[in-house]
């Protein structure tokens, strides 16, 4: 569930423990939920897909979940013991790894891995007490520094790589307890960023500084008020040094954040964690490397979170699978950026409808492509707009268009839920919003990942709250499905036989089997062993309920407190759709 901002509170002084990271993790979500949209807005370098605030704010929240987590797993009673701090250090680069999105992300993440590597250590001795937290804070500060370049493949000047720098710099030269040397931190990275443009020419063509460095000082802020008790100014967009004369805008307002007008860069963002060993990842790299650009690759012990920009996105993930395991994969087409935002009501909580008796536009509106009838009766519930398909004819971009025409609101959500239609509902927002409606679309994959979604929509938060809650619910389901082969092929699982039942994991056929119930088990087992709190089943047009029953069964003896909720969907296309969320 997604935080929403807290008030601004001042903190009394912390010592670096257990307690000042979980303070930590929360005022620095706060902040980033404050800033979001205005970094957003800056987001010029690498792609000027206006979302690094976004996933900055999704990055810390995955780490403050965990961090969260770990407080959650001791007793709070007299006597009993309390996390200590290098149990919540690891918790939250833990969270922040599996969680990172987009570049600025995926090095904030290594930023954090790198601190905790330090921290850790100091609290498996036994905590860090007095000067030794200063000196513990500076280590962990240079620490991270070196693991971000390490994680780079082309480091860049004048980004988020070198706000870090100036903050562990800034510590260095600092004297005097924890706080003051948080606060020496916040402030080298501070000036650091009001000097980016000055090393990077597409910052000083903008006006603006770098939006990972500005995402980066933000989260600074946060560790120096906890530690110091002092809430710093939040800094500028602006650069503190003005653009040249002669600079032109790079960036063009369409409506869904600023867009790179003379960039010709990659086509594909790829993201996803890969389990793999150190040797395998080295090789990864290169490959990566010869693909395309703004390659991260962080993590370790065996999980690592991959970021590359290609043209080429089905080579980057053939490259991960070559190298391990690679899952929750994300693609993102920079020719159709979505807005992206927070979240809203549960299925069966009914919003109000677009039409209403005055024929006023309501203020928020979903729009929902489903599969089945089911679905449709479903979702229309919760108070979507439906757009039913029919087996090979997906709607096109005109059709969703009219969709949300016919939601009638001055806001809409577009949920797709099919990566096929990844380029219809871009088409279809670039046409709404050109009649004035605020569109924004989240690439669901998976009827599943709609439901996810549509049971967080909050029509009473802020559009980009619902869309980032959304956003993030949807992301947090993995979805599966069953289908049967219509001939003989080869897969990622081998080859299967015309009349095989296939076991389709995020995509990729993952389990090859004879008949539907064992298939179905096979992949709960699979996508059920990365953990899982909720099943979704949603049953094909002619599956018989006892198959449910058999599946709910399978669940609750197997995956003790997993909760199992089945839909009678009605597609015709795949006889079982998954998700675990």
């Amino acid at each position: 569930m997604t935080r929403s901002p807290t008030p601004r509170r001042t903190y009394v002084p912390h010592t670096l423990d257990a307690d000042a990271v979980r303070i930590w993790c929360g005022l620095a979500l706060d902040a980033l939920g404050r800033a979001r949209e205005d970094i957003d807005a800056i987001n010029v370098y690498p792609v000027a897909d206006g979302d690094t605030g976004t996933n900055l704010y999704l990055t810390v929240e995955s780490a403050a979940q965990a961090v969260d987590a770990a407080f959650d797993s001791h007793p709070v009673s007299p006597g009993a013991a309390r996390p200590s701090l290098a149990d919540v250090v690891r918790a939250m680069a833990h969270g922040a790894l599996i969680g990172a999105r987009g570049n600025s992300g995926t090095i904030l993440a290594q930023l954090l891995r790198g601190m905790a590597d330090v921290l850790a250590e100091d609290g498996d001795g036994g905590g860090t007490g007095g000067g030794d937290e200063a000196d513990g804070l500076r280590r962990a500060l240079r620490r991270a520094v070196e693991l971000a370049y390490l994680a780079v493949a082309h480091p860049v000047e004048g980004t988020v790589l070198t706000v870090a720098v100036a903050a562990a710099e800034g510590a260095e030269r600092a004297t005097g307890d924890v706080g003051t040397v948080a606060r020496a931190a916040y402030e080298g990275a501070r000036a650091a960023l009001q000097a980016t443009p000055g090393q990077l020419d597409v910052l000083a063509r903008a006006g603006v500084v770098d939006a990972g460095g500005y995402g980066l000082v933000t989260v600074l802020g946060g560790l120096a008020e906890a530690l110091s008790g002092e809430a710093p100014a939040a800094p500028p967009a602006a650069p503190a040094i003005p653009a040249p004369a002669s600079a032109s805008p790079l960036t063009a307002d369409t409506g869904a954040g600023p867009v790179d007008c003379s960039a010709d860069g990659p086509a594909f963002e790829v993201i996803y964690l890969l389990e793999a060993g150190d040797g395998a990842v080295a090789g990864l790299r290169e490959r990566l490397d010869a693909l395309g650009d703004s390659l991260v690759i962080v993590g370790g012990d065996g999980l690592w979170n991959v970021h590359v920009h290609v043209d080429d996105a089905g080579a980057a993930v053939e490259a991960g699978i070559q190298a391990g395991r690679p899952y929750r994969i994300r693609i993102t087409h920079f020719g159709a950026p979505a807005e992206r935002g927070p979240a809203a009501p549960e299925p069966g909580r009914p919003e109000r409808r677009p039409d209403g008796p005055s024929g006023e536009r309501a203020t928020r509106a979903v729009v929902a492509v489903v599969p089945g009838d089911g679905l449709a009766a479903l979702c229309a519930e919760a108070g979507a707009t439906v757009v039913a398909t029919e087996p090979g004819k997906p709607p096109g971009g005109s059709e969703l268009a009219e969709a949300i025409r016919r939601a009638h609101a001055r806001e809409v959500v577009l949920l797709p839920n099919d990566a096929e239609l990844r380029h219809p509902a871009a088409a279809a927002a670039a046409q709404a919003r050109a009649e004035g409606v605020r569109v924004a679309v989240i690439p669901t994959r998976s009827p599943v990942q709609g439901i996810a979604a549509l049971a967080v929509h909050e029509p009473a938060r802020s559009f980009d709250e619902d869309v980032v809650a959304m956003t993030s619910a949807a992301g947090a389901t993995r979805c599966a499905e069953l289908a049967v082969a219509e001939h003989r092929s080869w897969t990622m699982a081998g080859v299967c036989q015309a009349g095989d039942v296939l076991g389709l994991i995020d995509g990729d056929v993952a389990v090859i089997g004879t008949e539907l119930a064992p298939t179905a088990e096979t992949v709960l087992d699979r996508m059920l062993a990365a953990g899982g709190e909720m099943v979704t089943l949603v049953l094909g047009a002619d599956l018989p309920d006892a198959m449910a029953e058999r599946l709910e069964r399978h669940v609750r003896e197997g995956h003790f407190a997993v909760d199992t909720v089945v839909y009678r969907g009605g597609q015709p296309s795949s006889p079982l759709i998954i998700g675990v969320e």
